[in-house]
């Protein structure tokens, strides 16, 4: 019979709130060697320690940001995000929409109808009909976009 881990209610909470830090093993950092309290799979955690180091302790950010596993431009990418919005905001975002959700079938069939009956047609042209018929604001080049793939499936 195959042995079962534990579950780790605090792994699942990180994992599902996007805050597990893929790579907690690159945490050089003292603090974070075997304490209970800091813990290295904490993304935000560790972030808003490295930040206290430089801000407080006055640690150069290139040896603070590698202490932690990040690189300088995350350092200063997470400096900005604590200071604009606070702790929260360090926690990390869903990423956006992965697809053309605004260029349905139904607009990709408008957009296809409107080039047959002009070719003359400018992507942003385009853009604008599709605004004016379904209300949906549309970036040239999205258009652009999904038109080449719509030619390119045809081939």
């Amino acid at each position: 019979m195959a042995k079962t881990r534990p579950s780790d209610p605090k792994l699942q909470a990180l994992r599902q709130h996007g805050c597990l830090n893929p790579h907690p093993d690159k945490v050089l950092d003292p603090l974070f060697a075997g304490a209970d309290f800091f813990d290295a799979r904490d993304l935000v955690q560790v972030k808003y320690e490295m930040l206290r180091r430089v801000r407080v302790e006055h640690l150069p950010v290139s040896h603070s940001a590698a202490t932690f596993g990040f690189s300088r431009p995350t350092y200063y990418q997470a400096r900005s995000l604590l200071e604009r919005g606070g702790l929260a905001a360090l926690v990390p975002k869903k990423p956006g929409p992965r697809r053309a959700h605004k260029l349905s079938a139904e607009v990709l069939d408008f957009l296809q109808q409107q080039r047959a009956r002009d070719p003359g047609l400018s992507s942003l042209e385009l853009a604008s009909l599709v605004k004016a018929r379904f209300g949906r604001a549309v970036h040239a080049r999205s258009v652009e976009r999904a038109l080449a793939r719509l030619e390119k499936k045809r081939r």
